[in-house]
């Protein structure tokens, strides 16, 4: 229910608004662009796609994923049947049974959730998004409504919704390319986001779910995993923009391929037909991105519409003034459309901070800021559409509410450590 009645709203007041401009501000060709416009049309004012584009678009993303799922869908119906997920669950079972007290001992979706994990930490989106997918499924299996999400699917996708990655390649390339004097220096704020928006999401579920996070084994496992993080930010703090790109693509390649060396070496140890099984799994691919369009349309035409209203632009400067009447600094604003805009379009929140680096220069407060911003966090309303689309979930529960309100925290704490470490 509330995701329908947040994209009822979303496609109501980009109506409204559009309205009002056509109406009252003379935009009489506001309506047309909203529906028909291109963003490559040199005609266009708007210089964004409208309704028409992004159906295009949306089938066009699900049918690129489709390769990419069949690919990792098939390793992962090899490693099933290797016994490498279950294995990988009895390793991260004493921790994940706290988090996820409603999933059996040994599940195999314990393992798929640690693939999903450890893909996003890597920044591998293109592999999370199929271990996620099959880590749904898993956890479908075992879900007594399928209709309404689970407390486990819950907790797992605002945990991968809060987006913890070691390193924002992507960011940092971007700024690169922009001339910025240091592209790294967003690297410690954009990873200490990503650990608080990923500590806020797990407190703020385990509150609704009563989960009792003071266990000495999540104690444990959190520590560690602060104390790797730590020795990461303390080594990549010594390399540079070009030593930094290498080292990621050497880690995130290299274990992607450790990974399917292992598990083929395990299924020809076991015996298994590993051809057979990978073609078994790659099958569900396919089937799988077509369920999601459907989904991925829906929410990708709602926010398209959005954005060409003007509804954004009315958001910030509504904001802008506020802070104006209380007399607080406002240098912050100027990056707050990366923010804004982040939980609903990957892809159009890169371009925001483009823009923003492009108009106030790549190394402004507001620049490092939209980078900060842009590499702290996953695409909320995305993850809902393609995650839940995939195992037909209707009812979302509080998922979103408790995605967004660790967006939040993240957000809050991307502006004060941005004004720690850059003024």
């Amino acid at each position: 229910m509330a995701l329908s009645r947040i994209w009822s709203a979303f496609i109501i007041v980009a109506i409204v608004v559009a309205s009002i401009k056509c109406f009252f501000f003379g935009h009489s060709d506001i309506f047309n662009w909203m529906v028909i416009g291109k963003s490559s049309d040199p005609l266009n004012p708007l210089k964004l796609d409208g309704i028409i584009e992004t159906c295009w678009i949306a089938v066009d993303l699900c049918i690129k994923l489709v390769g990419t799922l069949a690919l990792f869908m098939g390793l992962m119906s090899i490693a099933e049947k290797a016994g490498g997920i279950r294995l990988l669950s009895r390793i991260i079972g004493p921790f994940f049974s706290k988090l996820f007290p409603e999933i059996p001992k040994g599940h195999p979706s314990m393992g798929h959730m640690i693939m999903n994990f450890s893909a996003n930490l890597l920044g591998l989106d293109n592999a999370a998004t199929p271990f996620g997918i099959k880590a749904m499924e898993s956890l479908q299996e075992l879900n007594p409504n399928k209709d309404v999400a689970s407390n486990s699917q819950i907790m797992f996708l605002c945990l991968h919704a809060a987006g913890l990655c070691l390193i924002p390649v992507s960011v940092i390339a971007i700024r690169s390319t922009q001339n910025a004097q240091d592209p790294t220096d967003i690297f410690i704020p954009c990873l200490i986001v990503t650990f608080v928006g990923t500590m806020a999401a797990m407190l703020i579920v385990s509150f609704k779910q009563k989960i009792n996070l003071l266990q000495p084994v999540i104690i444990t496992w959190v520590l560690s995993i602060s104390a790797v993080i730590g020795l990461l930010v303390w080594y990549v703090s010594k390399l540079n923009a070009e030593s930094i790109k290498s080292f990621s693509g050497l880690l995130s390649g290299g274990i992607i391929l450790l990974i399917f060396l292992l598990i083929v070496l395990g299924a020809l140890y076991k015996k298994i037909d590993v051809f057979d099984a990978f073609i078994d799994g790659a099958k569900g691919g396919f089937e799988t991105a077509l369920k999601i369009i459907p989904y991925l349309v829906g929410i990708l035409v709602a926010v398209s519409m959005l954005r060409t209203s003007g509804t954004f632009d009315v958001i910030m400067s509504g904001i802008k003034n506020m802070f104006v009447f209380f007399g607080a600094d406002t240098k912050f604003v100027d990056a707050l459309p990366t923010a804004l805009i982040r939980p609903l379009s990957g892809g159009a929140a890169r371009g925001m901070m483009v823009s923003t680096m492009i108009s106030s220069g790549p190394d402004s407060f507001a620049s490092k800021l939209s980078g900060v911003f842009q590499g702290a966090s996953d695409t909320t309303f995305y993850v809902v559409a393609v995650y839940f689309g995939a195992v037909g979930i209707k009812n979302t529960r509080y998922a979103i509410g408790s995605m967004l309100l660790a967006d939040l925290v993240g957000v809050c704490t991307a502006i004060a450590l941005s004004y720690m470490f850059f003024g």
